[in-house]
């Protein structure tokens, strides 16, 4: 992670907690300095303007998801329990609020109104989690471990889109458990216990 203030963090995470609130258009510096507690001018300092801000937040949060990940592969040798930790991280977010929405999903839904660069990271944020997805499947698969019913490429968006859309029904519904109850279809689906 790159050496950056802790009041730029505290930037960063208010900046965070107003895109999952609102969205990109949702919050402006004078947001921010009311939160934080500090002048336009010192966010302007940190980040000269809104499009580097939100770009900087994109690429801390893949270099966080992309780092989780690695973790999982560390810690957790068996690909279908990867799938199930990478769907229980979510919902335990989900369910005690601390990141109630995946910011790059909810951006993505924004795309045709973001600038260049925050589309960019957003774009690159869903190529590595698919990626990322893809191998353990593709592993699961080799191992006897997951069944996959379409290319494990397929599968992987298939399980990313699936993810996404449990968060988005869950903050439409107003009911965490929403999350469990769309997400434990498709692990059991990909699993070889059939």
């Amino acid at each position: 992670m790159s050496n950056v203030s802790s009041t730029a963090d505290d930037i960063l995470a208010c900046a965070r907690s107003l895109i999952i609130a609102g969205g990109y258009n949702g919050f402006s510096y004078a947001d921010i300095a009311d939160v934080v507690g500090i002048r336009k001018p010192s966010i302007h300092h940190h980040f000269a303007s809104k499009v580097d801000l939100v770009r900087t937040l994109v690429a801390r949060y893949r270099e966080e998801a992309q780092a989780g990940l690695a973790a999982l592969e560390r810690n957790i040798p068996d690909p279908r329990d990867q799938l199930e930790n990478y769907v229980a991280y979510w919902e335990a977010c989900i369910t005690d609020a601390t990141a109630p929405f995946c910011v790059c999903a909810l951006l993505a839904s924004e795309l045709p109104i973001l600038p260049d660069e925050v589309a960019l990271e957003v774009r690159a944020h869903f190529r590595a989690v698919a990626s990322w997805l893809t191998a353990v499947l593709e592993r699961g698969k080799r191992k006897g471990r997951l069944h996959l019913s379409s290319s494990a490429k397929v599968e992987a968006e298939s399980f990313m889109a699936t993810v996404h859309g449990a968060m988005l029904s869950s903050r439409a519904y107003g009911d965490a458990r929403m999350f469990g109850t769309i997400t434990r279809p498709l692990l059991d689906r990909l699993s070889t216990r059939h």
